[in-house]
Formats: C-alpha cells, structure tokens, sequence
C-alpha cells in the first residue's frame, strides 16, 4: 500500500534530500548513507526495501547533477569512470539481486554495519590527495585496467547493490587505491559511477515494484537546492575537509549503531 503524503511527510522529504544533496556537494559522497536511515527512521517510510529502491533513484539524480558540476570544473577521468562504472554496474546487480533475497530488518541491521565500517575509515584515512595525473591509455592499461575491473566489481559494485547506495564513499577510496589519483579528481570521477551504480540498483528495485515515485521526486527536488548549497560550501571550507570528515563520520557511526540495535531487535523480534 502506497505511503500517504501529506503536508509533514512532504516537507521532511523535501528536507532529507536537501541533507542528502548537501552531503553529495560539500563531502563528495555520504548521500545513500544518510537517505535510507532518513526515509526509514525520519519520514515512517514502512518498508526497508521500498526506501532503498526510492533513495537510489533519488541519489542518481543527485550525483548526476553533482557530476556536471564537476565535469565544467575538468576534473572527472572519463576513461577511468567509463571503464570502473561498467565494471561496477556488474557488480551492484548481482548486489541488489541478492539483497531481494534478505528480510528488511535484517538488510537495516547489516546496514547499519556498513555505516560504522564507514564511518571508521573516514576517521582513520587522510584527506590528502596523492596526487598523480592518471590517464588511462594504451600504455598505461596493462598496469591500470585489471586493477579498475577488481574494485569496480568487487567490494564497490556489490555493496553499493546490496546495500541500495550510491557508493561515494567506496568509491573514492576504491579509485585512489587502483590508480592513485588525486582526490579531487577520485570525488568528481566518483559521481558518474555513484550515478549509474544508482540506476542499476534503482532498476532492479523498480522492476521488482519497490521504488516509489513520489518519493523519489520529492527527495531529488530537495536535493537540488542541498546539492548547489554544498557545493558552493565546500567551496569556502576547502581547508578544513579533515574537520568535516571526522563530524560527519561520527554522524555515520552514531546513526549506524541505532540502526544496528534497532534492526536486530526486529530480528530478534520476528524470531
């Protein structure tokens, strides 16, 4: 039975796509972290499977929007993000075919898992970039595309698939290690595979019935305005992303635990 939308519902989607396009522009990543707990936990969505298929949609759109931002800043590396994303697309099917197959309290807890994991590596790496002009080409491919395949399938496609997001945060890293790249260039390169990542993952919810549109819409209209804020911030506090990381890696790691404990005892629950 479709969510009945009124006027609360309606402003707290509104607001938690401004959080989550906020998170996208200023950080880089962290807007599927933060979608599903909120359309959960904040607006009452009632399932767990329809708030992961409705927020993919959303933080594709969101991430797109991000990335023609940074393509006009020239910092994507389409060859990398062409080759990756086509791996990684493979990989969150496969992710989100399985995650099908869990109950939702279940998939919350894992979740939630997921989330502390997060929120621990953004505490524990350092911000800097490497630094290293990467450019994918024939001479440079023996080295360069085995290592792009691995994390696109690997770790990055299948639990931006299972888990329903986005991925900005596995993403990142997952470029820098393969090809050491700077970090400016893993964030804007990031967002085209957050992007298609999104769609695979909101594609296969949709065929199974579980994206709801309205919602989508909503969270992507809020988005808009956060994406643009976050960006122009970032913008003014690019000296202090060290800060930001730690702040919003406890944020992660806070809400990770309330999931973690609230879907186990559903499970427990059940059981």
């Amino acid at each position: 039975m479709p969510m009945v939308l009124g006027l609360l519902p309606i402003a707290l989607l509104l607001g938690s796509g401004a959080l989550v396009g906020l998170t996208l522009g200023l950080i880089g990543g962290g807007g599927s972290v933060l979608a599903v707990p909120l359309l959960v936990y904040l607006v009452g969505v009632p399932s767990a499977h329809v708030a992961i298929g409705s927020s993919a949609v959303a933080v594709a759109a969101n991430a797109a929007w991000g990335l023609a931002a940074h393509a006009r800043l020239g910092t994507v590396k389409w060859p990398c993000a062409l080759v990756f994303t086509t791996a990684g697309v493979a990989g969150a099917f496969i992710g989100a075919s399985s995650a099908s197959q869990f109950g939702g309290p279940l998939l919350l807890a894992l979740f939630g898992l997921v989330m502390i994991s997060i929120g621990i590596y953004m505490i524990s790496v350092r911000p800097e970039s490497i630094g290293q002009d990467v450019r994918l080409t024939p001479e440079t491919a023996r080295h360069l595309l085995p290592r792009l395949l691995l994390f696109g399938v690997g770790p990055v496609g299948l639990l931006s698939g299972f888990f329903g997001i986005g991925g900005g945060f596995l993403i990142v890293p997952g470029l820098v290690l393969a090809t050491g790249m700077g970090l400016q260039n893993a964030i804007g390169t990031s967002l085209f595979a957050v992007t298609a990542f999104g769609l695979a993952t909101a594609t296969s919810y949709a065929f199974s019935g579980l994206v709801d549109w309205r919602i989508a819409a909503l969270v992507i209209l809020g988005g808009v305005a956060g994406t643009l804020i976050g960006t122009n911030t970032n913008a003014h506090l690019a000296g202090h992303k060290r800060a930001l990381a730690g702040i919003f890696a406890g944020v992660v790691i806070a809400t990770g635990l309330y999931i973690v404990g609230s879907g186990l005892l559903k499970v427990l629950a059940v059981s």
